[in-house]
């Protein structure tokens, strides 16, 4: 089965375009065979938000209809992943990720870990990550920042997950050393706990904010099969066989990664 990542440049205040690049990416990445399509975080907005009043304006209600399009643009092959601005109860703002497919919006998740001034705009989600049985496998769903915390990515390995997705902004930092590291935990994640893993990134500048476009798609093994395409427009896609993640022993041993858990030992049970 083949797992997208489409590698846009959303940028805020262009909300027409914006959502025509998603149409676009989600058709191609359609087109192309992919079941799973995973788009950046904050896809429908853009990232470099300078106020709550001008999140508000851009943020969505998925009830109300504003994903629609992406369901749309999925038909009946496909389940599309990404990050919006959500419009929430008490008008309340969060940095979410919706499941969807031909059918609708399947799940809504919060983003939990707020980077660097994401909390003067966005309130933490309070729900834990959600793992969705969908017709092309289980899906968990994180976003970006949420990925360093290890006890995020394994407890939705061990709700069953077959590929954790996780919407994604990276911005260049210091050196851009971040971009390798983010691959390395990446890679640490799926490896430990034997789970695909598909990281969407962005790419481009916005608002002087440099993007590092570290899209990858991991295997079980922690092998990079896609990715990372650099700061460019990409479509990274992956022949992902997710049964394989049912499978948690390590090739070529006897050893179980959650059958070998001590948990007693640990103080708290992931």
């Amino acid at each position: 089965m083949k797992v997208a990542c489409c590698q846009i440049a959303p940028q805020v205040g262009a909300g027409e375009s914006n959502r025509l690049a998603i149409q676009k990416a989600i058709r191609a990445a359609v087109a192309s065979g992919a079941r799973i399509v995973v788009l950046p975080e904050l896809s429908t907005s853009g990232y470099v938000l300078r106020s709550k009043a001008e999140a508000r304006g851009l943020a969505v209600r998925p009830a109300d209809g504003g994903l629609d399009y992406w369901s749309e643009a999925a038909g009946g092959d496909a389940v599309v992943v990404g990050g919006f601005a959500e419009l929430g109860e008490g008008d309340l703002l969060y940095n979410s990720a919706a499941v969807v497919d031909g059918t609708g919006v399947l799940a809504i998740y919060r983003k939990a870990h707020l980077w660097c001034d994401e909390p003067r705009i966005f309130a933490a989600g309070q729900g834990r990550p959600p793992v969705v049985p969908t017709g092309v496998g289980s899906i968990g769903v994180a976003i970006c920042y949420d990925l360093f915390f290890p006890e995020m990515t394994r407890s939705l390995a061990r709700a069953g997950a077959e590929i954790i997705v996780v919407p994604t902004n990276s911005p260049a930092v210091g050196d851009g050393s971040n971009a390798d590291i983010g691959i390395a935990v990446t890679r640490a994640a799926a490896h430990v706990s034997r789970v695909y893993m598909a990281v969407c990134d962005r790419w481009g500048t916005e608002r002087g904010t440099d993007w590092v476009g570290r899209s990858v798609i991991v295997d079980p093994d922690g092998r990079v099969i896609g990715g990372p395409p650099g700061d460019r427009p990409s479509m990274v896609i992956a022949d992902c066989e997710l049964s394989v993640a049912r499978r948690k022993v390590v090739p070529g041993t006897t050893n179980d990664v959650f059958d070998d858990r001590r948990p007693e030992l640990y103080g708290f049970d992931h």
